[in-house]
């Protein structure tokens, strides 16, 4: 029996969520007395892995599988589970992750619990802590079935070497022909900055910003701090950035080390999808603003004399300590 974790990957190189899902199922794997497999699609170099545990790599090369397909890549999953005889399977909480993972549990007659956020509090029974209510609240859920698919949430363990010899094994699951009958018309790809699923710090953009033309002391602030941008909802939809930025519950959730909200109010649902985030920083003239309430660190202010001053302020730190 070993432990399997699906490895997410983009172009041939491994996503940061990969190292931390292989660092985590390492440490689950000690607690249950077992090896760590992960297995691959269309990776390059797969040896990085061995640096967070994994013991055994199952390496899945397929141009059918060039294009994320839920439906293909579940299967995938599935049948590389079948073939080691993993008793758990550890997905990220990436959205090509979430998608598949209800499938692999079908697939695989298997228990799931999605938002994990610790290793597990009981192996016997098999219980796990869970991140619930739009991030309110923790649960402890048990799982009772032999079989069980767990999604980590991001950025909730952390990268944490363990270096292994991992062993490399190419391998070619069967795929079903009917998973490909829709196609996939066009992928856009954000290029040349770091994207909000990688990234450890997002500074994000509201209306007070007023207009799209305001967004580059955004963008400067973000390369100083190595960061990515994003943006509220109503900014996406009144067309000031694109859709792929909008981040909150009804877009994408982040749980980032550092998140700095500038001109945003703080809609409920824009907090709930970055609540998970560990230090929140709140730049906004209102000092009604809801977002205050959750805030970490909070500055009153107008965000066009703000961020210019901090954005050189850390230039400087930067040079003083390069």
């Amino acid at each position: 029996m070993s432990l399997l974790i699906y490895a997410e990957s983009a172009d041939g190189k491994f996503k940061k969520v990969a190292f931390e899902l292989a660092s985590y199922a390492k440490k689950v794997a000690e607690s249950l007395g077992t090896t760590v497999t992960a297995v691959t699609v269309n990776a390059g170099n797969v040896s990085d892995l061995s640096k967070y545990g994994v013991d055994k790599v199952l390496k899945v090369t397929n141009d059918k599988l060039a294009n994320f397909n839920a439906k293909a890549y579940a299967d995938v999953v599935k049948q590389a589970a079948q073939k080691e005889g993993a008793k758990v399977i550890l997905l990220s909480s990436t959205t090509d992750s979430l998608y598949m993972a209800p499938l692999v549990a079908v697939g695989l007659e298997a228990g799931f619990a999605s938002n994990v956020v610790g290793l597990p509090v009981s192996t016997t029974p098999f219980q796990v802590k869970r991140n619930a209510f739009s991030n309110k609240a923790f649960n402890i859920t048990e799982i009772s079935t032999d079989v069980k698919v767990l999604s980590l949430a991001k950025n909730s363990y952390g990268l944490v070497e363990s270096t292994a010899a991992a062993a490399e094994e190419d391998f070619a699951p069967s795929l079903n022909d009917a998973d490909f009958n829709v196609k996939v018309a066009s992928v856009e790809k954000t290029t040349g900055k770091v994207t909000i699923a990688d990234a450890d710090i997002v500074v994000s953009g509201g209306r007070g910003l007023k207009g799209p033309e305001n967004w580059g002391m955004l963008e400067e602030l973000a390369s100083v701090l190595g960061a990515a941008t994003a943006c509220s909802k109503p900014v996406s939809d009144l067309g000031w950035r694109p859709h792929s930025e909008h981040v909150g519950q009804t877009g994408k959730p982040v749980a980032t080390n550092l998140y700095i909200a500038i001109g945003i109010s703080g809609a409920i649902q824009h907090i709930a999808g970055i609540n998970s985030s560990k230090v929140k920083v709140v730049i906004n003239s209102d000092p009604e603003a809801p977002f205050f309430k959750v805030a970490d660190y909070g500055i009153v202010g107008d965000a066009f004399e703000i961020v210019p001053k901090l954005t050189q302020k850390l230039k400087e730190f930067k040079a003083q300590n390069a």
